[in-house]
């Protein structure tokens, strides 16, 4: 199917461009979102009539979708998320999350503006692509953690990997120390142990001598 291009669309072409695309993208895509129009003379009429207007109007939003891009380009957004000690989702992030983590830190950012090879099913750092004007893109990051503080972390640097084995080093540091106290609590009750024994001996050493004295002195 023939149409005409009523914006820029990527590896299409740009305004104005009669192009040929298959019906399914045209029909469901195309011309319901009002990117194209049908090619055919009344429409091509109707549009080198309405083509100022449309250049005009394109300049317009995109220099608000340039404002805006300034401000929005690596901007990194917070997810919360429940998942397992590997890192793996119980669930997934998409579009729709993306679009509401940066509204919620107020860019106005719609899911359809989002574009996600696939969905975010690992924590982590996630490059996603925002689409605000077809001829005006950036990259914003998702930080995808479990809670803030793993998210905080996270945007130091530190990997799930990272995290993980610091939290094994952590836990294996309090057992040692554990143990340490334990082996100093028996260390001392044998030191307490043997300072009694000999004590004793000590004292049934002057019994005896006590005794044998006495003895002699009858």
């Amino acid at each position: 199917m023939d149409v005409i291009l009523l914006q820029r669309v990527a590896k299409l072409g740009q305004m104005g461009d009669v192009v040929s695309v298959k019906q399914g993208y045209a029909r469901n895509y195309l011309l319901p979102q009002k990117k194209a129009l049908r090619a055919n003379d009344a429409n091509l009429k109707a549009f080198e009539n309405q083509k100022a207007q449309l250049e005009t109007q394109n300049l317009e939003t995109k220099a608000e979708a340039d404002k805006m891009g300034e401000k929005l380009a690596g901007q990194q957004f917070i997810v919360i998320r429940s998942a397992s000690d590997a890192g793996a989702l119980y669930g997934s992030v998409t579009t729709r999350d993306a679009a509401e983590a940066a509204t919620a830190d107020g860019f106005t950012v719609d899911r359809k503006q989002v574009a996600l090879s696939r969905p975010i099913k690992d924590l982590g750092l996630h490059t996603v692509h925002v689409i605000l004007h077809p001829e005006v893109e950036v990259d914003i990051l998702l930080n995808v953690a479990r809670s803030p503080e793993e998210a905080e972390l996270q945007a130091s640097g530190k990997s799930i990997q990272d995290l993980a084995a610091e939290e094994e080093a952590a836990a294996e540091f309090e057992i040692a120390e554990l143990f340490d106290d334990i082996g100093a609590a028996q260390l001392d009750d044998l030191e307490e142990g043997t300072a009694g024994a000999e004590e004793a001996e000590a004292s049934s050493d002057a019994d005896g001598s006590t005794e044998d004295g006495d003895d002699e002195t009858a």
